[in-house]
């Protein structure tokens, strides 16, 4: 047989686990000062202009302008 279980008592270990999950979620989106905010929306955005940097086309180009007339 399986042991016993008090569900009272299980479903407080649960909410527990679960509150202390948000908590250290909230904890690293917000547990930051403003100079490391700065420094990685600065950090994502330097991403951002580096990956554009590598495309072929630029986003608003039509490849049909590229293809020679057939």
């Amino acid at each position: 047989m399986g042991d016993v279980v008090n569900l009272r008592r299980a479903r407080r270990r649960k909410a527990h686990r679960d509150a202390e999950a948000i908590a250290a979620e909230n904890r690293a989106r917000h547990g930051q000062t403003r100079h490391q905010k700065t420094l990685r929306e600065a950090e994502a955005a330097q991403a951002a202009r580096r990956l554009d940097g590598h495309r072929l086309t630029a986003p608003g180009d039509d490849d049909d302008a590229h293809k020679p007339d057939a």
